[in-house]
This record gives structure tokens, sequence and C-alpha cells, in this order.
């Protein structure tokens, strides 16, 4: 009995989270057969610092979108490696679609990548904003659905999930884990979507679509300027607010390659995985959130097979024998499935205990690091982060009714009271 009692987490693994990380998945609508005459105009802003290697792809994907009415606003953040000379190269063949702003020093305060947010905002002149990772590849029709999902659904944000490419070693070995967890802690996004409440929402920076009228509610990224995990953030602001937030997969429409190296994945998880934990949680076990995180992967992963070595070696009773070998084979099967989903080598299965084991060491560096931050050259202090019970926690006043930022005039380019291009 007491093998069978301890097996139990790892059938619930089979029979419950398994069927549950593709069950009623939120899909973004179908594309309108012709875009509407009033469509909107959409301001693409594409915060970029040191993306030498990703941009050109990303602003050519963008141009190929088939929504009519769309502007691109690429913030070149202090990049030393060629991004803004590649950006203005396009810009200029592009027939003013795209355009390039240079972004100011980085004040005290702020992050680097809401700053960059906050910039191309400032910028831009669309009713409708999208933020988007110069590492993401969107397809043509990518756009129109999205606002068309935004619009049927009528929510203030929409978030979009994109297929993670996976090409070498580090990548197929360690990201999938990072998925599971993050998974683990948002198991259906029809639940993120019909919540109010702000510790179980989230959003995916990599694509966030939004109203403007809503951005401006919420204080946009100014308000989350001191926030390492922005997007998150961002869509708890939303929900405080009483605003909808709409996450929806689509994989088929738009990819990332987030990390193509061992050093890239330690550097940019260590930077975001305990404060994207904290930021969920309650408070009352906010401090030890990035803990379960790191103990998740191990107890899961990492213990079953490392009995059943123990138990191979010789050591341990035949009760011990029977669940390392049941919980090692669920744990198997579990891998083979998951990873075959994220188009991953199947043979990477195998590989599940040692993967699990490098991500949780990736958690701990994270957990002890606290709220020292470091990414792309620069270094920050952040403040701990995450909203009280269902509260805010204290953030720059809202903005007035009716008050706005200004921005560029659609037909002269100067920034005017902030109501043209409406």
């Amino acid at each position: 009995m007491t093998p069978f009692i301890a097996f139990l987490p790892w059938a619930v693994l089979l029979l419950v989270a398994l069927p549950l990380s593709f069950w009623r998945r939120p899909r973004l609508a179908a594309s309108p057969a012709d875009p509407p005459p009033d469509a909107p105009l959409v301001s693409v802003i594409v915060p970029a610092r040191d993306e030498a290697e990703n941009i050109s792809g990303c602003l050519g994907a963008l141009l190929q979108s088939k929504w009519p009415r769309y502007e691109i606003v690429v913030v070149d953040d202090r990049s030393q490696d060629g991004t803004r000379e590649i950006a203005e190269a396009l810009a200029e063949q592009t027939a003013r679609r795209v355009r390039v702003v240079t972004g100011d020093p980085l004040p005290d305060g702020w992050i680097g990548k809401p700053w960059a947010c906050w910039q191309g905002y400032r910028a831009a002149r669309g009713d409708l904003l999208l933020f988007t990772d110069a590492d993401t590849r969107h397809g043509p029709e990518l756009l129109p659905r999205a606002v068309r999902a935004l619009q049927d659904g009528r929510a203030d944000m929409l978030s979009v999930l994109p297929r993670q490419i996976m090409v070498g070693f580090w990548e197929r070995l360690m990201l999938p884990h990072v998925w599971f967890v993050i998974t683990s802690r948002y198991p259906l996004m029809t639940r993120v979507n019909r919540s109010d409440n702000p510790l179980t929402v989230m959003a995916n920076g990599q694509f966030i679509l939004t109203r403007r009228d809503a951005y401006d509610a919420i204080g946009g990224h100014e308000s989350v300027r001191d926030e390492v995990v922005e997007d998150v953030r961002l869509a708890q602001r939303m929900v405080e607010a009483g605003r909808s937030l709409f996450v929806a997969h689509g994989e088929e429409f738009i990819s990332t390659r987030m990390y193509s190296s061992l050093a890239g994945i330690i550097e940019g998880w260590s930077k975001n995985v305990a404060s994207g934990a904290r930021l969920g949680a309650w408070p009352a076990v906010r401090a030890v959130a990035p803990w379960v995180a790191v103990a998740l992967p191990l107890i899961a992963w990492v213990l079953p097979p490392a009995l059943l070595a123990v138990v191979i070696a010789g050591l341990g009773g035949p009760g011990l024998r029977l669940w390392a070998l049941a919980a090692t084979g669920v744990s198997l099967f579990f891998w083979s499935v998951f990873d075959l989903h994220h188009r991953v080598p199947i043979a990477y299965a195998l590989t599940f205990p040692f993967g699990a084991l490098a991500t949780a060491l990736i958690f701990v560096r994270s957990a002890l690091r606290g709220g020292r931050i470091r990414w792309k050259g620069r270094e920050y202090s952040a403040r701990p982060p995450g909203p009280s019970d269902g509260e805010s926690a204290a953030r720059p006043p809202l903005p007035s009714d009716g008050e706005t930022v200004a921005r560029p005039d659609p037909a002269t380019g100067r920034e005017g009271d902030g109501e043209s291009g409406r």
C-alpha cells in the first residue's frame, strides 16, 4: 500500500497534468475574409537592444502582415551591435512603414524593456498597440486574427503564446522543463481568461496587443517600470483596473527562439524565474515560491530515476523497486509526449533527469540572486514583485480621465495633444 500511495503524484501527472496540457486551449479567432473598411491603425512596437541577429527577420515577417493599417516602431535601446543600422536600412525600403526611434538613456528606477516599450508607445500613432519581441516571427495572418479576437471578445488586452523553437542540445534538454513549470502554474488558460484575481493571470511579453485607452488607464509600462516580469505585471494591472484579458495559443501563427546558447539560457532564466514565481504567489508563500519552483523538478523528475539507480545497485527493498520503476516509467512516458508536442526529438525524453537537474540549478541561481538582475550589459536592483491579496502594490497614480501622453500627429509627425490618429 505504501508504494501505491507514494506513486499517486505520478499517477496524477499521467492522468491529469498531461491531458490538461492540451485540453481546452483557447485559440485565435478565424481571420476575416476581408479586412473591415474601418480597420484601426495598429502600432507594432519592437524594443530592440543588441538584436542584430534577429531584427531583420522580425521586421521582414511583420512587413508581410495582411492587416491593412499598421506601422512598425522599432525602439533602438542603445544597441552596440548594428541593430539600429539594420532597422534603418529596412525603414528606407518600406515607404515609411517602419520608423526607428533612438532610445534615451535609461532613467533611474526603470528596467530596460519597460523603458523601451514606453518610448515606443510615446511615438506610436495607433489606437491599438502591439508590443512584440525582436526574436519573434509573425505569420501574415497573425495580426488580423489577433485584432479580431480582441474585438470579438471585447477584451482590453490580448496575449498570444507562440511556438517555442528549440534547435540546439541545451535548448532541447532544458527549456521543456521550464515550460512545464510555467504550465504547472497556469494549467488552464480558460481559467486565466475568466479570472478577476490578479494573482492568477498572466501575459506573454512576446506578443501583447492592447487598446490604447486601456493601456492609458493602467499607466502603461510606466506603471511597471521597475518590474523584471513586466508582462505578467501588466496583465495583473489590467485585472486590478477591472479590464478584461484574453490569452490564446497561436503556435501556428507566431514562433520564437529565445536562446541559442547555454550561456543565454542561464542568464535569461536566472533573470526572471524567481521574480515570476513571487509575482504569481500569495503573499503568505511569496518568500518561498522560488524554492518551490526549485523543488518541483527535483522531486518530480530527478528523485525517481535516482532511486531506481539505488535499487539497481542492490540497495532498497521490493517496495522501493516497484515505486522507482513505476514513477520512472510514467516520467519517461510523460516527457515523450511533452517533448513531441513541443517538436523536440523523442530521444530527448531519455535525458529528462538531467534536464530537470540543470533547470533546478538555474532556478537556484535565480533565487539566490534576489533582486540583483543582470541583463544585456545592465545591472538592476529590482523591487520585490507582486500585488498583495488582489490589491495593487504601491505604484504611480493612474492617469486621470482624459489625460493622455503626447504622440506624433499622423500627418505632420510632430507631437500633438494625444488625440491625433484616433
